[in-house]
């Protein structure tokens, strides 16, 4: 059974812009839950929207949730805590969620105190880190270098949940924080309630994608009850249910263990969890453990790599797909050729990819022997260069041949198809992920940067 001390957290969605509908929300709320929090953010995406420092989801999207999320906050007197603003939750992120959450609360009448948290870091501060030792490399990524460290466009280091208590002990309403852990942003108020960090991060870990847990997936979030033995999990619509296996099957979620969970600060250990279903839509976890570990901070960073055109070709030659691995050996050879011949690059001045999507395109290469010959290929033709004129002169070089080149010499010109007119789609600036490293910090707060206003009033107060 709960103990007698009980924190609801109302999670809606699993990303901010997601949806949650209106009558699993209005249900949550009827609950009466002590907080409303949501993760904001995700890598899943790629590396783009750090290294842009853009948000994944429409701002239409955003605003939609955030005016649901503040006007129910707004009924309740509840917090609503906001976590990974603008998808990497850089501090472009944090300002660009802050400025919907001014227009909403204009147009709603609300004067709300808010607190901004920010989580970017400097090359120059992480350096310093650097050259005392502070910084490590997770597996399997080399020692971190000063070097490295200046191709980023942008560093967050994810927070856990101190300058989220932080945040509400200095009377915030709403905290929009940058780069947080998914489980922080959940097991925030729990613990400020000094409920114990086992089933207060376990909970945390269940809910952060929302309804993922659930055996509905689309119909909206999740309440948590969080208690000194354990926690609960239930959906917010009437019409879904969680079931032993969907709750604790999240535990494997971008998790490589299905027990383990490295927190800021703690490892959550749920060997001995026990998952019961406490009724046919309710699901009771108990026997989670947590031990406290060095407190350190995991490094996300993203930088510009060069600028990338596209070619979309169509093949459906039986001829050319049954032997489609040594008719792109050959299409490449000639294009790198006609490329140094030609243009005058060398084949360290670009980058030139094959994607052929009906054929090995994601799934490792079969045996030629056991391949299915496709019936038609999609070939994605990539050509990455260090600005997009190059990347465009080249891919238009490839064009002539993407559309004609023949399995042999001797056969004659095949057609293929190209899906756009013009062939070439400029994809802008490429980037890629350049760390995957934790820095050891003696303060949570210490990376961090905290900003409170109340809106309406439009001057923002920074606190070191």
């Amino acid at each position: 059974m709960p103990g007698s001390t009980v924190c609801r957290v109302l999670v809606p969605s699993g990303v901010l812009g997601s949806g949650c509908p209106a009558q699993a929300f209005e249900r949550g709320l009827s609950l009466a839950p002590h907080v409303i929090a949501v993760d904001a953010g995700s890598t899943d995406s790629g590396p783009h929207y750090l290294g842009a420092g853009v948000s994944k989801m429409t701002r239409k999207a955003v605003k939609r949730d955030l005016r649901q999320l503040m006007i129910g906050r707004a009924r309740l007197g509840i917090p609503l805590l906001i976590g990974s603003c603008g998808t990497s939750g850089t501090d472009m992120g944090v300002d660009w969620t802050a400025e919907i959450c001014e227009e909403i609360a204009a147009e709603e009448g609300q004067a709300v105190k808010v607190a901004l948290i920010y989580s970017e870091q400097s090359g120059t501060r992480l350096a310093d880190l650097l050259a005392s030792g502070a910084v490590a490399p997770l597996p399997p990524a080399p020692p971190l270098t000063k070097e490295r460290l200046a191709e980023c466009d942008h560093i967050v280091a994810l927070m856990g949940y101190e300058p989220f208590a932080a945040a509400l002990s200095e009377g915030a309403d709403i905290v929009l924080a940058g780069r947080t852990t998914d489980t922080a942003v959940l097991a925030a108020v729990p613990l400020m309630r000094r409920l114990p960090a086992g089933p207060s991060w376990h909970a945390g870990k269940i809910a952060e994608c929302g309804g993922l847990c659930t055996t509905s997936t689309r119909r909206g979030g999740v309440m948590l009850f969080i208690d000194e033995e354990g926690f609960e999990v239930e959906p917010l619509h009437i019409d879904n249910s969680c079931t032993p296996y969907s709750v604790s099957a999240h535990m494997l979620y971008e998790n490589a263990d299905p027990y383990l969970l490295k927190e800021p600060g703690i490892l959550l250990d749920a060997a001995q969890a026990t998952y019961v279903a406490a009724t046919d839509r309710r699901v009771r976890v108990t026997g989670t453990r947590c031990r406290t570990m060095p407190y350190t901070m995991k490094l996300e960073g993203s930088g510009r790599v060069g600028f990338r055109t596209m070619v979309f070709s169509a093949i459906a030659d039986p001829k050319v797909l049954e032997q489609l691995g040594g008719w792109m050996t050959g299409l490449r050879e000639r294009l790198v050729a006609g490329i140094t011949s030609v243009l005058g690059y060398e084949e360290d001045d670009y980058g030139l990819e094959f994607r052929p999507y009906g054929w090995n395109a994601l799934a490792p290469p079969c045996a030629s022997e056991t391949a299915p010959v496709p019936h038609e290929v999609g070939l994605m033709t990539l050509v990455t260069a260090a600005d997009q004129e190059r990347a465009t002169e080249i891919a238009k070089f490839c064009n002539p041949m993407l559309l004609h080149f023949p399995l042999s010499p001797e056969d004659p010109l095949p057609s293929f198809a190209f899906a756009f007119s013009p062939a070439e789609v400029e994809l802008g600036p490429l980037h890629e992920f350049k760390l995957n490293h934790v820095v050891a910090v003696d303060d949570p707060l210490a990376l961090t940067r905290m900003v409170h206003f109340t809106t309406g009033q439009g001057k923002r107060r920074a606190v070191a």
